[in-house]
């Protein structure tokens, strides 16, 4: 409840200003709905590929090993950390449409240059790195539609609106991998276009898709988004990038500093729980090959069916977390999370005395050394190799992790990954209060970017060099780093109008 009530709360509304306040409202949710849809095509476009691109990248470049992997996942971050500042900024001055059209043209365009990666004669895998940076660059647009969503919200809306936002960036999430499983049917081989010079197989085909998503959404952005700001209370302001001939109240200065250090801790943290859900995307495929023999088209297919399954968990958390943080608070709900996600990772460590399958041959691993399974490692060029290839010399000695493992961790993540993603941005938000958010929401992005560009670099180099028990011992590490500072900071995590007096604190 605010302890200081507005003058206009006690004035009587002129004929038609009741009419004119609920066609402002029914444009701002149009525009938030808006947001929310191109929160999904980003959500999408990430994911449509994320199962198919290791072995998409052995088709197209044998030289292509799993820590060139870590760098062609990674590629799409660092475009993202590269572009949300500048397109944060941009926003902060100019109407959003403007960075919203040109980051979608510049997502379009790479997906298309990621369907045609196979054609040059040589260097293919530098040319699916730069692919996927772009992608990620026309994806820093996540910034703006996160600074918009929180300015144009009150802050009661505030926590209902992300986590809206996340259930369609979910929904992004079980849907792109749903397509490519569905996809996978097209088979490796497909057909070719001849006009298009295009092989449309599995591996292009959700790109090409991307891209018509991505057109999509630009004629919605032209045609219906609308520049809106209400301040804490819900009122319409006029936001510092708006054009517009209507009369509406413009915004007046905010006392009070945004509290710098809980800035910087959200964005810690923030950068931790993409770093460590963006090494469990990472390390799926190559995981789930090595440990259960998949071939690369299993992969593809089973992996798409869990994350798909995870998305639709992970809706079902965001609709529980808008009614448990109204009860318990945001800060509650993102210890608990973390927590979670810390018990997801400790059960994925290697266990038991059952070892994996040897690439290339059919017998124990204990029974015949490296040196004999590198005479021959191709006993049978026509079939698919299977299992922890020989060279990754953990193999021999490390416990391979149970079909029950993977399940039971994947569950366990897919509950406290959603829960710590909404309540860190929707608390940045809050305490960034009525400023504007644009700069500041392109950080906490590029925060998550660079999170994404060093997880699957981290997991792919220690996993192929050390194995499962090294790479997931380090992650829970590493949560349990972020719970600690959590606790620390916990009562400096708090909304800005609370922080200066203007709302009690729930």
């Amino acid at each position: 409840m605010s302890l200081l009530e507005s003058e206009d709360e006690n004035t009587p509304l002129l004929p038609g200003d009741a009419e004119i306040i609920e066609d402002a409202d029914r444009s701002r949710w149009k525009s938030i709905r808006v947001m929310y849809f191109t929160m999904f095509l980003s959500s999408v476009g990430f994911t449509i590929v994320i199962t198919s691109i290791w072995p998409y990248l052995q088709k197209i470049d044998h030289t292509a090993d799993a820590s060139f992997l870590g760098w062609v996942v990674a590629a799409y971050s660092l475009g993202q950390m590269v572009a949300s500042p500048l397109f944060g900024l941009w926003s902060n001055h100019r109407p959003r449409r403007e960075p919203l059209v040109c980051s979608i043209f510049i997502n379009v365009s790479a997906n298309i240059y990621y369907s045609y990666v196979y054609l040059p004669p040589s260097y293919n895998k530098y040319h699916m790195l730069l692919a996927r940076a772009f992608v990620g660059f026309g994806a820093g647009n996540v910034a703006v539609v996160r600074s918009f969503v929180a300015g144009a919200t009150s802050l009661k809306e505030r926590t209902s609106a992300m986590a809206n936002m996340s259930a369609c960036q979910a929904l992004g999430f079980i849907l792109g991998p749903a397509l490519q499983a569905a996809l996978s049917f097209i088979g490796e081989k497909g057909f070719f276009v001849d006009f298009l010079q295009l092989n449309f197989n599995m591996y292009t085909a959700p790109a090409l898709l991307a891209a018509c998503f991505g057109v999509i959404n630009v004629l919605l952005v032209i045609i219906v988004l609308r520049e809106h700001r209400v301040d804490d209370h819900g009122k319409q302001i006029r936001a510092i990038n708006y054009v517009s001939e209507e009369q509406v109240s413009i915004a007046p200065d905010v006392e009070g500093d945004i509290d710098q250090i809980a800035v910087l801790t959200s964005n810690i943290l923030f950068f931790i729980i993409l770093f460590i859900f963006a090494v469990f995307e990472t390390i799926s495929t190559p995981l789930s090959m090595d440990m259960f023999s998949w071939t690369r088209k299993d992969a593809v297919l089973y992996n798409g069916i869990i994350l798909a399954a995870i998305g639709f968990e992970s809706i079902i958390v965001f609709l529980a977390v808008k009614l448990i943080s109204m009860r318990i608070g945001d800060r509650p709900v993102l210890l608990s999370g973390l927590v979670i996600i810390f018990i997801g990772f400790f059960i994925l460590l290697p266990w038991g005395n059952r070892y994996p399958k040897i690439q290339w041959a059919d017998i124990q691993n204990n029974s015949m050394p490296a040196i004999a399974l590198a005479a021959n490692p191709h006993p049978n060029d026509t079939v698919d190799p299977t299992g922890c290839p020989f060279e990754q010399i953990w193999c021999q000695y490390t416990p391979a992790i149970h079909l029950a493992q993977y399940i039971t961790s994947d569950i366990l993540i897919g509950v406290g990954y959603p829960a710590c993603n909404v309540m860190s941005y929707t608390l940045y938000s809050k305490i960034l209060g009525p400023k504007p958010q644009g700069v500041y929401m392109g950080w906490l992005t590029a925060s998550g970017s660079g999170a994404r560009t060093l997880g699957p670099v981290f997991v792919s180099q220690v996993y192929t060099l050390l194995g499962p028990r090294w790479a997931f011992s380090l992650i829970c590490a590493i949560v349990l780093a972020a719970i600690i500072l959590l606790t620390a900071m916990y009562k400096r995590l708090i909304a800005f109008s609370v922080r200066y007096g203007r709302i009690e604190e729930r």
